[in-house]
């Protein structure tokens, strides 16, 4: 039996998978869950460098911002998801 490395950005394909993704993230409400899941969306899309110069950041910078302990500001996630053709929305949430 032959066992691969599980990548999640394998199965990034489309950008229905990447917001599906991104919201799945952000719904589980923990920030480093969302840090992580950028980071496996840039490394589906071409890769933190290719992310870090469409974002008009530095990779160093990128790879500080999207660590598990990055502490990135609302700007720099705006601009993170810009750069990868995304927005922020807010919407109203299921009554329980």
């Amino acid at each position: 039996m032959k066992s691969t490395t599980f990548k999640t950005s394998d199965y990034l394909k489309t950008r229905k998978d990447v917001v599906a993704y991104l919201n799945a993230a952000l719904e589980d409400g923990n920030p480093a869950v969302l840090l992580e899941a950028l980071r496996n969306v840039a490394q589906a899309r071409g890769g933190m460098g290719a992310l870090a110069k469409a974002a008009g950041v530095s990779r160093e910078s990128l790879y500080r911002t999207l660590s598990r302990r990055g502490n990135p500001k609302i700007d720099t996630v705006m601009e993170l998801l810009r750069a990868l053709g995304l927005k922020f929305t807010v919407a109203q949430r299921k009554a329980a």
